[in-house]
């Protein structure tokens, strides 16, 4: 159970770290509305992370078993 928790969350964190190194290394000086604020970086990365996971297992984690929508 503890590893499919780590599988479905894992492209969130990694989303969130690529964020901030983008900024650091890559980002511009404030012209760039994602880039330029190391907070925006970071939360767009997660976003990604985000998108890149399985909706449908996400749900099934945070479900009780035999409960149906």
């Amino acid at each position: 159970m503890i590893w499919k928790k780590i599988k479905l969350f894992l492209p969130v964190a990694l989303g969130t770290l690529g964020g901030f190194l983008y900024y650091s290394f890559i980002g511009c000086n404030g012209s760039c509305a994602i880039t330029g604020n190391p907070v925006n970086s970071t939360l767009y990365g997660s976003l990604m992370g985000l998108i890149l996971t399985d909706w449908k297992k996400i749900k099934s984690l945070f479900t009780r078993k035999g409960e149906q929508e």
